[in-house]
């Protein structure tokens, strides 16, 4: 099998944890309901317990919504699992993930918009696009839309400022903070594990 494709174990076993929560979900109506309930995060609502700052992260809310998610995630994730090793690659979805939530929870708060549900895994998946461009500054990207190259360092700051304009303004129905905050908690961890020598880049 040409080495491209294959996928190491953490980013393949996130990819179908996500796809079999998103099949149950969208094939059993039971099913959907429950993870929807005690899965997504309620922020400020009645449902709300700690454990959804972890759970969220594995349910999408339509197709389009975990496809994206799970092809940035195998795009980008295959290189960082590689360099960073499968734990430490844990460790850092997880943190980026967690600490979206917290500061979409912190936005939402001091903006009067609570209560609110949070579902997906971007959070995670723009922390490791910040890793990417972090650590391969002049690797080029191509864009689908448009499609034009890119290099990464380039990709990451455009898109990092569109997200907090538009969280900023309240553009759509999508947690924007979240992906800003998986970018500045991704952002925070690589610098302590390089400060203390754990990664180079």
């Amino acid at each position: 099998m040409n080495s491209y494709f294959q996928t190491p174990p953490v980013v393949k076993n996130l990819i179908i944890i996500n796809a079999l929560v998103y099949m149950a979900t969208a094939l059993i109506q039971p099913a959907h309901n429950a993870i929807m309930e005690y899965c997504a995060l309620w922020l400020g609502a009645p449902l709300f317990h700690s454990y959804q700052f972890v759970t969220y992260m594995f349910v999408h809310a339509n197709f389009e919504h975990i496809f994206f998610n799970m092809f940035a995630l195998w795009m980008f994730g295959r290189t960082l699992e590689y360099e960073l090793g499968s734990k430490r690659f844990l460790t850092y979805y997880m943190v980026c993930g967690i600490g979206a939530a917290l500061i979409q929870y912190f936005t939402a708060l001091a903006f009067g918009e609570l209560p609110m549900s949070l579902v997906g895994a971007s959070g995670a998946v723009m922390g490791l696009l910040l890793a990417f461009g972090v650590m391969h500054p002049n690797a080029v990207i191509m864009l689908l839309i448009p499609p034009i190259p890119m290099k990464a360092k380039w990709f990451v700051i455009i898109y990092g400022v569109i997200e907090l304009f538009l969280g900023w303004r309240g553009v759509g129905n999508v947690a924007h903070f979240a992906h800003v905050g998986g970018m500045l908690w991704g952002f925070l961890l690589l610098h302590w594990w390089k400060q203390r020598g754990i990664i180079r880049f």
